[in-house]
């Protein structure tokens, strides 16, 4: 006979949701692992005495991390998703028929908590992997990851140029002295001007958005000559592949035993990876020194490689495998270097002393090497080497002690281990913070703000991996309890097959006597 069910709402009258929800599920441990009542000292001070009461910080804290593990991207899905899922009013003490905070509750408080309270919790939840054994400290593999800004394209404003751009552009130009530098610094100078009062950049934001104008136009658009009035800490960054958008930079050490986060911090989209790497290592060496770990080892892509990151590297004793940057060279073809005089010296045995240190565009510092005209006029070599000028110049940056330090350790068989273990450790992490825990762009304004987004993305992530990890281990326990019952079993089983067998001869031996 066919079912038919007739659905009747009613009142319940007996309902509990630790009845409802199982004992194996995520939020349910979760909330047996997760101790957050600290926050209740922590948070005291951000509150006054009258007034009514705010949302518990436990609840807003739960509430935020639920939006992270189900890669929810707005407030207003966290309190619709959670008022739908029994097992998430169980994890943040809500019962069925109690009302939700408001979604624009969690954004005010957001703001309002510092990020000390964000990063207290990311430590708290360090800890707990530490203390499981996730944790080596050892080696740490870096790298970061560009994070959109809450901020549009198209409401880019136009930066106020000074009225004297063009006459200090002339003045430039009209230098006798002679001076090569002068005269880039004046060339750099007025290409800015001309860009800067270029009608592309000027009518950008008044073209259609999205249009092939606008994108075409978007090339002459920079940090130089253009902000965001919506989220002045952004800036706008592009990668081959991707159009120019407004982002920051999530900076990330990963520890290689267990691949858990021990640091992330928000960085401004138009620094280096090499400008942050002393920042970033210092927050992760004061993360692992409270639990006595060591840093020895850190591996990095060739975006990190500056004198200014490698010798940080050397300050922490601390052993680098990060690739030297494109225009290091670690010997000069046809010329040796005198470490004692600081010279090079050509196969004719021609010197070329040190002259004077130059800053290059980028802001490298180099050390300038140049021969005498006089030694050069009559070389044979000369149409190969020089060319038309009338002397050689070598140029080498004054950190090359550094780099050719790092270029030795990069040729062992170990520098080619640590290049795999480092794309096989800290590129897993970073997609699964961008595609799965809601890091691919931050839903606030402010490089503080955004750093509290990606805080919590690295404590989900880091809570996942502890969950796993748990799990993992009893299931593993509860696989070698099998194997030890089946070798029991078994060890008992031949044992009683060898005594029947044996009482079979006895029986045997005596029936033949008799």
């Amino acid at each position: 006979m066919q079912g038919k069910k007739q659905y009747n709402e009613q009142l319940f009258k007996s309902f509990q949701l630790s009845d409802r929800v199982p004992e194996d599920n995520f939020y349910r441990r979760l909330k047996e692992l997760l101790d957050l009542r600290w926050l209740y000292t922590t948070t005291k001070k951000y509150y006054g005495t009258e007034g009514q009461q705010s949302i518990d910080p436990v609840v807003f804290f739960k509430l935020i991390l639920i939006g992270y593990l189900e890669n929810l991207g707005s407030d207003r899905r966290i309190i619709n998703t959670v008022s739908m899922r029994l097992d998430m009013l169980f994890f943040i003490g809500y019962d069925i028929d109690e009302a939700l905070p408001w979604h624009s509750t969690l954004s005010r408080t957001r703001q309002l908590y510092g990020e000390s309270v964000f990063k207290d919790l990311f430590r708290q939840v360090l800890k707990q992997c530490i203390d499981k054994g996730m944790v080596a400290g050892r080696r740490q593999a870096m790298d970061s990851v560009a994070v959109k800004a809450n901020a549009s394209m198209s409401r880019l404003a136009e930066k106020a140029v000074l009225d004297d751009g063009d006459d200090y552009t002339d003045e430039l130009n009209d230098t006798d002295d002679g001076d090569k530098q002068n005269k880039t610094v004046s060339s750099a100078r007025k290409r800015s001007v001309d860009l800067h009062h270029g009608w592309k950049a000027k009518a950008y934001k008044d073209m259609p958005k999205g249009s092939k104008e606008q994108q075409a136009a978007s090339k002459f658009v920079s940090n130089h000559t253009h902000y965001s009035t919506t989220d002045a800490d952004a800036r706008i960054s592009v990668k081959p592949g991707k159009p120019r958008q407004l982002n920051y930079h999530a900076q990330v050490s990963v520890d290689t035993a267990h691949h858990v986060i021990t640091q992330i911090q928000a960085d401004h989209a138009n620094k280096k990876d090499s400008q942050c790497l002393s920042s970033l290592l210092k927050n992760t060496i004061d993360n692992l020194q409270q639990h006595d770990l060591e840093i020895d080892e850190v591996l990095a892509d060739a975006g990190y490689s500056s004198g200014t990151a490698l010798q940080a590297l050397e300050d922490n004793n601390i052993e680098g495998y990060i690739p030297n940057f494109g225009q290091y060279k670690p010997s000069r073809d046809g010329f040796t270097y005198d470490k004692e005089n600081d010279r090079y010296t050509c196969s004719r045995g021609v010197h070329l002393p040190f002259k004077k240190l130059t800053t290059t565009s980028l802001g490298y510092q180099m050390k300038v090497y140049r021969s005498s005209s006089k030694d050069c006029g009559h070389c044979p070599l000369r149409s190969k080497c020089i060319g038309k000028s009338d002397f050689k110049k070598i140029d080498d940056s004054v950190d090359k002690p550094l780099y050719d330090r790092m270029h030795a350790r990069l040729q062992t068989n170990k520098a080619k281990r640590m290049k795999k273990i480092r794309s096989a450790t800290v590129e897993p992490v970073l997609g699964t913070l961008v595609n799965f825990l809601n890091m691919r762009r931050v839903n606030t304004r402010g490089i503080r703000q955004a750093n509290k987004c990606m805080l919590m993305a690295a404590i989900a992530y880091n809570i996942k991996k502890l969950m796993r990890f748990t799990t993992r281990k009893v299931q593993i326990d509860t696989k070698a309890l099998q194997i030890n019952l089946q070798n029991t079993f078994l060890f008992v089983l031949s044992f009683v097959s060898m005594y029947r067998d044996t009482y079979h001869l006895h029986l045997v031996k005596k029936q033949n006597q008799v």
